[in-house]
């Protein structure tokens, strides 16, 4: 599932007829309240988007706008992979049973167009073919998925940005002020405790022909600027990619990493392609000698916590990260 952020979508296949809809004449009353309710915004393209009134049957093509959503007290009616969703993201959990509209690569454009949304969330990872027929839908709201530069400022420029759509800027204050007290009361725990500089790595993992992928998440994560801000020292010297800060090295690459490192991550037990570490890893000799391993300060941190989330995630990470760190 998460391979697929990184994965250029195919093409959309079919292009999407829509039946032309009749007008009516609104009266006069309704004309007033739509003008006063009226939203103008740009989104992360530079495009307009105009909306008679706040966004309320709202759908999804990934699952950080998902989050989002959910965060902003929105339950969106279309979710690209909803069994996926469920599956990496329990820390915020839908609340309604949305229509699966396909998969975040490729979302089906026959169902959203049936769910009448009256906006669609659309990531900067889909293609301009798709994003081209989302709009012959219904007004289409691009976010920028991810910015390795401060993916901290991201994430919350695309709560904002969503939220002013839906009409909840004050949920979104409220998200805010939330996640900067968590990162303060994560920040004197672990000083308390005195890791406040402590090197730590943050990876995933995956299996694919008994082969074995590994991903650092380097600073320029999502996970490694919320470390950064605890007062952790990342600890990964290889390259991320520009947008989701991720770099690529096998387990030989793990012996770079300093002897005392805490090594983190997060699998899922429904993906058994998801976690070598406690797999495939087990009985391998480069992984079993590893110094960190040697001194059990591999810490697998549960399941369900959205690596690429919005700030509930993120506050369910540092709980569980401190928790891990300091026990």
């Amino acid at each position: 599932m998460r391979r697929l952020l990184l994965t250029a979508a195919t093409t959309t296949a079919a292009a999407l007829t829509l039946a032309a809809c009749g007008t009516t004449e609104p009266a006069a009353d309704s004309s007033k309240k739509k003008t006063s309710e009226a939203i103008s915004l740009t989104d992360s393209t530079g495009a307009k988007v105009e909306l008679d009134s706040p966004a309320k049957k709202v759908v999804a093509t990934e699952w950080n706008e998902v989050e989002s959503l959910i965060t902003l007290g929105v339950d969106p009616v279309g979710v690209a992979d909803v069994k996926g969703y469920k599956t990496w993201d329990t820390a915020v959990p839908l609340k309604n049973e949305p229509k699966d509209i396909g998969t975040r690569g490729e979302p089906s454009m026959d169902t959203i167009a049936s769910l009448s949304p009256d906006l669609i969330v659309a990531s900067s990872d889909l293609p301009d073919a798709a994003v081209k027929q989302l709009r012959k839908i219904a007004p289409v709201l691009e976010i920028k998925s991810a910015d390795a530069s401060d993916q901290v400022g991201q994430m919350f420029k695309n709560l904002d940005l969503i939220a002013e759509a839906t009409g909840t800027t004050d949920k979104a204050a409220t998200a805010r002020k939330n996640f900067e007290a968590k990162v303060a009361e994560g920040e004197k725990a672990l000083a308390d405790a005195k890791l406040d500089g402590t090197d730590i790595a943050f990876a995933d993992g995956y299996v694919t022909s008994n082969q074995v992928s590994l991903r650092p998440y380097t600073s320029g994560s999502l996970i490694g600027a919320v470390n950064e801000r605890l007062g952790l020292k990342n600890a990964w010297k290889v390259k991320g990619d520009p947008a989701y800060g991720l770099g690529t090295t096998d387990v030989e690459g793990l012996t770079a990493l300093p002897k005392d490192v805490r090594f983190a991550y997060i699998g899922n037990d429904d993906d058994k392609s998801s976690n070598p570490f406690s797999g495939q890893l087990k009985k391998n000799a480069v992984w079993t000698s590893l110094p960190f391993v040697k001194a059990d300060r591999v810490h697998r941190l549960p399941d369900g916590i959205w690596m690429f989330g919005g700030p509930e995630s993120m506050e369910a990470y540092i709980d569980a990260l401190v928790d891990a760190l300091t026990k």
